[in-house]
């Protein structure tokens, strides 16, 4: 044992520590604490102990030594998720799993346009290895320095490029995943089409860690852009911005990869507490939307054809004002206003979060309804709205009233005003988590707006690939 580590006789324990080694075994409180809250700080649990596997064949060994001893496990990535789907409970008696050393590239295959990574590789690490290849990997995320590969096909995260590229889920081509027994499956197959029968693949993606641990995936390449476009319209409302991406994607198709959608308010939080932060026009306007394409032609050719649409936008009486990055640095500036926007609101002070999405053309006026709905229920409120509008996911957060007692808000509105989102969204044909995952956070609400058939379904896969529980129990789905 090193020294730091306290003694034990836990059995569990001794044997984890023989399969991985002492080092790897964390037990004293400073060593796991960081392991045992969430990134939101919103939950902290306790843990056996934190166990760092350093392979797939450790992974499925710590496995079946917790299927021996009964014990729970709750496997980790990065710990960046926004849901508390990482984070064990307050017993003590769960092994929280941290995929952290393993984040080997095993692989690219540029005529495939592939790469084969380890659950434990970062995002930004992934996206310079698919640069250096000359290829890219398009998922985005604010968190992309931290967070992991295993992490984001666990949460089937979107980020800024969904529009062109799809969920972390269409992203993924194969997968390695240590069963709830311990056993391997290995599917890293590289292929477009595998039409072999059922989907395994799928059932693992977004079910967070629920129904095994995924260790290792195949995950899409695309070339390089030679040019990326980026800009700033002003519109007055959402109904516009959703005419001005209809203008947008008839005129560039594909080439689009970003559209998102900032309300006045959100750059107004971002403007008070980064005041660096200039906004980018010499009037207030309502919404501010920010495009973004990708050109494999040239960066004349992107600008032609920016410059192209936004002049049928002007025309057609949907944008306000524009502006158009003339460089990286400049483009770079933009997409900070949009990134900044989760930071002011945490400067501001506790809010209620929403991560959901509605189809496209419901959009505005569920924003148009939902804001009516809360104002009657909590006069005072600001909401701060914005999020990926080019694929219905909009980050819909309520945020205390000018002046007011954050922490007395959450307690008192909390509960109603998630109601009112989420049954607004339902009757939209929408879903509460969008691509944060259920995680602890939406467990009761998930139960409450999923069909009785939906969660019979969901019960029988869990029971099928977890007859014990043992696989991240308490997260997604409640008395699987």
């Amino acid at each position: 044992m090193n020294a730091a580590a306290p003694a034990t006789s836990d059995v569990f324990v001794l044997e984890c520590i023989a399969a991985i080694g002492d080092t790897n075994v964390l037990r004293d409180p400073s060593d796991m604490a960081g392991y045992l809250t969430d990134w939101r700080k919103r939950y902290t649990g306790q843990a056996r102990a934190v166990l760092r596997p350093g392979s797939t064949e450790e992974v499925a060994e710590i496995v079946r030594i917790a299927a021996r001893h009964n014990v729970a496990i709750v496997p980790q990535g990065g710990n960046t998720g926004l849901s508390g789907g990482a984070t064990p409970d307050e017993s003590g008696s769960q092994a929280v799993v941290s995929l952290s050393r393993m984040r080997a590239v095993r692989a690219i295959d540029p005529a495939n346009n592939t790469i084969t990574v380890e659950a434990g590789c970062v995002l930004a690490d992934m996206q310079r290895a698919a640069r250096e290849s000359d290829r890219l990997f398009p998922l985005s995320l604010a968190a992309e320095g931290s967070c992991t590969i295993g992490g984001n096909l666990s949460t089937n995260a979107g980020g800024t490029a969904v529009l062109a590229y799809g969920t972390t889920r269409e992203l993924c081509l194969g997968l390695e995943v240590v069963t709830a027994s311990g056993e391997i499956w290995s599917g890293l197959r590289g292929l477009r089409k595998d039409n072999t029968g059922y989907d395994l693949r799928d059932l693992f993606i977004g079910a967070e860690g629920t129904l095994g641990i995924i260790t290792a995936a195949v995950m899409k390449l695309y070339p390089l852009p030679a040019a990326h476009m980026t800009a700033l319209a002003a519109v007055d409302t959402p109904h516009e911005a959703l005419k001005l991406l209809e203008i947008a994607q008839r005129a560039a198709g594909p080439l689009l990869t970003g559209f998102e959608l900032m309300s006045d308010f959100c750059l107004s939080l971002v403007g008070k507490h980064f005041p660096d932060m200039r906004y980018p026009f010499a009037e207030r306007h309502g919404q501010v939307v920010l495009l973004e394409l990708s050109d494999n032609e040239s960066e004349e050719h992107a600008r032609n054809l920016f410059e192209s649409l936004m002049q049928t936008a002007f025309d057609e009486g949907v944008v306000q004002d524009a502006v158009v990055a003339q460089n990286l640095t400049e483009s770079r500036a933009f997409w900070n206003l949009r990134e900044h926007i989760p930071l002011a609101q945490a400067e501001e002070g506790l809010n209620i979060k929403h991560d959901i999405a509605v189809p496209i053309s419901r959009i505005g006026h569920f924003i148009d309804e939902t804001a009516v709905l809360i104002a009657a229920a909590a006069p005072g409120s600001r909401m701060v709205v914005f999020g990926h509008l080019g694929d219905g996911n909009l980050h819909y957060n309520v945020q205390t009233p000018e002046g007011g007692d954050p922490r007395a808000f959450l307690k008192t509105y909390q509960t109603q005003l998630n109601r009112i989102v989420y049954d607004n969204v339902v009757a939209h044909h929408g879903t509460i988590s969008a691509e944060h995952g259920i995680g602890k956070l939406k467990v009761e609400d998930n139960a409450r707006v999923k069909t009785p058939v939906e969660l019979s379904l969901m019960r029988a896969l869990k029971h099928a690939l977890d007859p014990h529980g043992r696989m991240n129990p308490g997260k997604v789905i409640a008395d699987a």
